[in-house]
């Protein structure tokens, strides 16, 4: 199982000849020319996870792919297959799970609206893109794509997050509002304070992390 971080919260992962893209928002580009797709998964309707500009043509370029939407996003945009908490779908070799259900709270005042975690699992290998939301952890994750930061989050609390999950390997990402010394700052403690071994994969090329 290979993985591409390209900015923010996309990442590509390949399996075998299967290629499956989630959250192309509006805070990378590294996804906007991908094609030979076999589905793109959006955890939530947030452009920094679903780009309303660069997304359909995307969408336009990879027909054959399954498109997976958390149910807000269907009803916002028309597109895609709803995908709810607890839904499953099987995608050539490999099986995508929806866990959790809303994103974490922003601010009292905020309404909160859904998000899905997204659990990839293929040739033994579980990995895990939490979208943006700690309250769902599941169990057995070898690979766990982290929010490095965000609006809703708290280090303290990414921290006992990366804890729970107890994933082998993990690499950042929601870092689009940091830069590099942010970036470090979240790489370093992450990997000080979890028994989850970091990796970096800003230079957005394939990398195959180790499982259990």
């Amino acid at each position: 199982m290979e993985f591409t971080h390209l900015g923010h919260s996309a990442v590509l992962v390949e399996v075998a000849d299967t290629r499956v893209l989630f959250d192309p928002g509006n805070f990378s580009d590294g996804w906007h020319h991908l094609t030979g797709l076999d589905a793109i998964v959006v955890t939530h309707q947030h452009p920094d996870h679903f780009d309303p500009e660069f997304a359909p043509a995307l969408i336009a370029a990879n027909p054959q792919a399954v498109l997976l939407v958390e149910p807000s996003v269907h009803e916002k945009t028309h597109r895609g297959e709803p995908f709810a908490a607890d839904d499953s779908r099987t995608v050539k070799n490999l099986t995508l799970t929806a866990v959790g259900g809303q994103h974490a709270v922003i601010h009292a005042d905020i309404p909160r609206i859904g998000n899905v975690g997204v659990i990839l699992e293929a040739e033994g290998t579980r990995f895990f893109h939490p979208g943006d939301a700690l309250d769902a952890v599941p169990s057995d994750i070898d690979v766990l794509a982290a929010p490095a930061m965000g609006p809703w989050a708290a280090m303290k609390e990414v921290i006992d997050f990366i804890r729970a999950v107890d994933a082998q390997a993990g690499f950042l990402i929601h870092e689009g509002l940091l830069n590099d010394r942010g970036w470090t700052l979240s790489f370093d403690r992450f990997s000080e304070m979890t028994s989850t071994r970091f990796h970096d994969l800003r230079d957005g090329e394939p990398t195959e992390l180790p499982r259990r």
